[in-house]
């Protein structure tokens, strides 16, 4: 497994995952956190990465 995107959606799951059950009670609520929060990691992600691709190294 050496995507840098498979690794960055795996992670962001956890994370979510992690968060929606901490922060939430109720199963409904915690499934639209989790979701949320999922797709901002990596909607984030991908513009962070994209503004930097300019960059050199």
């Amino acid at each position: 497994m050496r995507s840098h995107l498979v690794l960055l959606a795996l992670f962001a799951f956890f994370v979510s995952l992690v968060f929606a059950v901490i922060a939430k009670d109720d199963a409904r609520e915690q499934l639209r956190f989790g979701g949320m929060m999922f797709g901002g990691f990596l909607a984030a992600a991908i513009v962070l990465g994209w503004l930097m691709y300019p960059f050199p190294l």
